[in-house]
């Protein structure tokens, strides 16, 4: 298991790789790879939201649960697919919400990278999935792995944005610090919830007000028309 954390990550995750229940989960996935199941996203990118969004240079959250589980989609950022695949579902409708809150313009990709490259950190609460599975790796050790990173940004981090979207990642993140961070609440974006009140909530006008008021710089929520694709820093 590859540990490519920038080194403001790995400061402080740096101990979990030596963790019992990351040696369990390096087992678990080591037996996936030799029962020839194929995993996602590559092993390149399994830290890749870490990589792209260093510590110190987080200003919002975003929390998924595990990877797209189809071909070429995963790369390792929450709600993100890899260039050339078409924005699934959840995404669409938060490029719909984009558009209401901001007035960005819809792009025909999925790839969120230059999100992340402003310090918008994309993280998925299971790192990898196998493929056509969806949940399969869920309960092997991830889980403990991105409570801690959470944790960690609750503890380090100052005037941090928490998007917490769906009961899953309101829970995984109930423990936020509401007189240090904002946290704002909504149903999950997935075609089955988001008119329960997803839509209109305008989260990321919130968050960029939110940080503009402690005089950092907000984010630009618009996507470049064609997916950017930089290879790891």
């Amino acid at each position: 298991m590859s540990q490519v954390l920038p080194d403001s990550w790995q400061r402080h995750l740096g101990p979990e790789f030596e963790a019992p229940y990351m040696q369990s989960l390096r087992a678990f996935l080591a037996r996936e790879k030799d029962a020839r199941k194929v995993i996602y996203p590559h092993s390149d990118h399994w830290f890749r939201a870490f990589e792209l969004t260093p510590l110190d240079q987080v200003r919002v959250v975003v929390l998924g649960q595990d990877p797209y589980h189809g071909p070429y989609q995963a790369h390792g950022l929450c709600f993100s697919v890899r260039p050339g695949i078409p924005a699934p579902p959840s995404l669409q409708n938060i490029y719909k919400e984009l558009a209401q809150d901001v007035g960005t313009t819809p792009v025909s990709h999925g790839f969120l990278e230059s999100w992340a490259r402003q310090g918008v950190l994309l993280l998925n609460s299971v790192l990898t999935v196998e493929q056509g599975n969806a949940g399969a790796h869920r309960g092997q050790g991830w889980e403990a792995f991105t409570d801690r990173a959470i944790q960690v940004v609750n503890e380090q981090c100052d005037g941090v944005v928490f998007l917490l979207w769906g009961s899953y990642a309101q829970k995984k993140a109930s423990f936020v610090d509401r007189q240090k961070h904002l946290v704002l609440h909504a149903p999950h974006p997935s075609p089955l919830s988001a008119h329960r009140g997803f839509f209109g909530q305008r989260h990321f006008s919130q968050a960029n007000a939110f940080l503009a008021a402690r005089g950092r710089e907000g984010i630009d929520w618009q996507l470049p028309a064609q997916p950017e694709f930089i290879q790891s820093p």
